[in-house]
This record gives structure tokens, sequence and C-alpha cells, in this order.
């Protein structure tokens, strides 16, 4: 009996189908892949087939390909299109991931993309897109069903069943109403629509003042919003409470989900805020370049602090075993500060007008735990090597280090954000070098007062 043949990976089927031209063997393979294997699948086809593939594909189902990847590599794919194909496709997405993905391409190449697509596609991609992403106007769709005040029930039906195959892709729970300047007057709940009179004037029926935010709201605020209110949507509204849209709880919550991981790879160095391994390599090597050198000048200037203390560490060579443990627990203080302050300034707990009031809370902690563990490190020294000066040298420098460390990490933060530095990118290289050096300086300078009792061990 002959082995069965090990099953193909589907970016290599989706590579062969795509050479052959067979836009039928592509589609239904993409079908058949379970949740999340698209882009799986697409990060590990080569670029040249990925441009294939997408071009073979029918645009609704190259829509569903680019909505199911990162937008950084949905746009990078975009990229490689001939504008008559990446407009196709882009006519078929939503109003909030054309922004989205534009607002990622170069202004000369989202323009040519913009030409090629229909007139109405692209003039709400391009109001859209004059919001930044964290804003309500940003994050809003354009796909709403709306009505003036002086429109029927009957109206309303014909409208939604004459353009029922446009009306299919929304997400439709209730309809807006707007006076004949646009402002918004009420909202329509689709059930009490169904259940009038065909005569009945949809003003009779809507609920009058509804909330809304505006196309200014920010993240934060919209997130607040949806915490006190347990709504799906919530209508935008523009100059003289005009209509422009409706954001939806989903797609704010996924912003904040984004937010925190860009802030998270930021803080791990990644410069550009998000990596994927199908940017070309000369990209990725850039953008992690641009931390790693800065870095390794700040810890070349952290270690010119032990080159000043040559002899002291030539006295006491016990020393040269605290120093990285003094300089890495002080770092992991300040860095739980730094967690602390980054998550209040995202919640609008704390502006940088609130650095000396968070300093004093860090400071208390700090000297509890400064206390703590110099008071660990110090019985350990004195246990090892039997000599108590060693012991208070290392547990001293072990508790104001810490201390300086959570006061860095907690006020940090909120400098940079006052001078308009990104606060997730600069506080980890800031933070790291000041500890290091102090803690290297508080070591050796206290080292050297006591070096005739140290050197005794």
């Amino acid at each position: 009996m002959q082995p069965e043949e090990p099953m193909a990976q589907p970016w290599t089927r989706l590579e062969e189908l795509a050479a052959g031209g067979d836009r039928r063997g592509l589609e239904e393979l993409l079908s058949e892949l379970p949740s999340g294997e698209t882009a799986r699948a697409f990060a590990n086809l080569p670029r040249d087939a990925q441009r294939s593939s997408l071009a073979l594909l029918a645009p609704t189902t190259g829509a569903g390909v680019l909505a199911s990847l990162p937008q950084a590599q949905a746009a990078d794919l975009l990229d490689l299109l001939e504008p008559a194909t990446a407009a196709a496709i882009m006519n078929e997405l939503r109003s909030d991931a054309q922004a989205d993905l534009l607002s990622l391409l170069a202004e000369d190449r989202a323009n040519v993309i913009l030409a090629n697509m229909e007139p109405e596609e692209a003039r709400t991609a391009r109001r859209l897109a004059v919001y930044p992403g964290e804003l309500a106007g940003g994050l809003m769709i354009a796909e709403f069903l709306h009505y003036p005040a002086h429109a029927t029930v009957q109206d309303v039906v014909d409208d939604i069943r004459a353009e029922s195959d446009r009306y299919a892709s929304y997400d439709v729970q209730y309809a807006y109403v707007t006076a004949r300047d646009g402002r918004l007057v009420g909202v329509l709940a689709l059930r009490d629509l169904l259940l009038s009179a065909a005569r009945t004037p949809v003003r009779s029926l809507m609920i009058e003042k509804p909330l809304r935010v505006s196309a200014e709201a920010t993240l934060d605020e919209l997130r607040a919003f949806f915490e006190e209110h347990p709504f799906v949507g919530v209508p935008v509204v523009a100059d003289r409470d005009t209509l422009v849209g409706v954001v939806r709880r989903a797609d704010v919550l996924a912003a904040l989900e984004g937010r925190s991981e860009s802030d998270h790879l930021k803080t791990q160095g990644i410069v550009g805020g998000e990596e994927l391994r199908t940017m070309p390599v000369l990209v990725r090597s850039r953008r992690r370049l641009a931390w790693l050198s800065v870095n390794i000048v700040l810890n070349l200037i952290a270690a010119s602090v032990i080159a000043l203390y040559q002899e002291t560490l030539q006295a006491v060579i016990a020393l040269a075993v605290f120093l990285p443990i003094i300089s890495d627990m002080s770092g992991c203080s300040g860095n739980q500060a730094v967690a602390v302050s980054m998550r209040e300034l995202t919640l609008g707990l704390v502006r940088p007008m609130d650095a000396v009031r968070v300093w004093l809370k860090e400071a208390s902690v700090g000297l509890l735990n400064g206390a703590a563990l110099g008071a660990l490190i110090a019985a350990a020294a004195w246990a090892w090597k039997g000599n108590p000066y060693l012991g208070a040298v290392v547990g001293a420098a072990m508790a104001v280090n810490t201390l300086v460390a959570v006061s860095l990490g907690g006020v940090v933060p909120l400098l940079l954000k006052r001078i308009r530095v990104d606060p997730a990118l600069a506080s980890g290289p800031i933070l790291t070098t000041v500890t290091d050096m102090c803690g290297f300086a508080l070591v050796l300078g206290l080292a050297t007062a006591f070096l005739p009792w140290l050197s005794q061990s």
C-alpha cells in the first residue's frame, strides 16, 4: 500500500494556482481555508505571487482577502497592484477600511487609486481620510440608513427594497432621521418602522435628540461613551450637528486593542509601531536599527561610569556580581511605574501637569520597595562574603536606585507627552540609561568610600 503524500501547504497551492491563472481554483481554495488561515497563507507567498493571486481574484473576493489581513500588509499588497485592479477591490471594502488603507499609502499612489474608484466611493473615502485614525471621524463608517424627517414609513420601506443589494452588507439596526440641512434630529428603530402604518411620518416614530459624538471625539472619549451606554453604535456629527457617519462599538474596541499592541511594539523598539515579516527586509532592518543604534550609544554612556571606578572594582571584585543585579532590578521597578503612567495617560486619569503628584505617589512606593529589596540583597551579600560593609553598600545602592527608577518611570512619560514626544517609544531608553548610570555610580561610589573596610573581605 502506497503511503499518502503529505498535504501541500495552502500557500504552495495558492502559488501554483496563481501561476496557472486559475481564478476559480484560487477562489475555491480561499473559501475552504479555515478562519484566520488566509492571512497566514498570503504571508508565506512571495511578493510576485501575492500580487498575481490578488489580481486574479474577483474584486469582492479580493476585498475579503484584504479585510482578513493586518492593515500594514493589506496596504503593502495594494501597492503592488495596477491602479485599476486596486481601485476595483477598494470599491468593495467598507468605507472606514478604504480610508485606513489609503492613509497608509504614499499620497501620489493613493490619489491614483482614488481616481480609478467609483466617484461616490472615492468621495466617501476622501471625506473619511481627512480625519486621523483615532478620532471618531477616522473610525466611523458611511454605510448607514438615513432619511429626511418628512419621509413616511412607505418611503423608507420602498427605499430599502429598491436598494436591498447595497444595504445587504450594512450592519442595520437603526435608521437616522435628518432635517433638510442634514442635521441629525432623531433615530428610528426598524422594529417600530415595520409595525407602523405605511403613511405614518418617520418623525412621529423617531427618538428625538439622540445621543451623538463629535467627529473630533478621541478614542478615549469613545471608549468612555461605550462604557457608559450599551449601544452597538453611535451617530457622528460634524459642524452644525450634520450627520456624517456612525461609529460602531466593535470598531472602537478593535482600535483600542490596536493602539495597545502598537504601544507595546514601540516599547520593544519597533519604531514604526508595527512590523510584519511580509515587509521588505531593508525596511524592517532600518526600523530596528533606528532603535538599536541609539541604545548602543546610551549603553556606552552608562558603561563609562564603570570605567571611572576601575580601581575600586579591581579591589573588590565581588561588586561585579551585584552591578547587573541592581541595574536589572531597578529597571524592572522603573518599567512598572512606566506601565502605570502609560495606562493612566491612555485613560485620561493623569496629564503632564500632574507630574509632581505622580512623583509623590511613586516615591512612597519606591521607598517601601527600595527598603525591602535593599534589605534582601544586603543580606545575600553579607551571607556570601561575611562582610557587613559589602551588604550595606549594595543594599543602600539598591534602595536609592529603586527610588530613582520608580520616580523616573512615573514622571518621564508625562514629561515626554508634554513636549510631544511619544512616551511609548522614548521612556524605556531614558529610564534604562539613567538607572544604569545611577546604579553603577551608587555602588562604586559607596564602595570607594568604604574601600578600607570592603577590602578586608
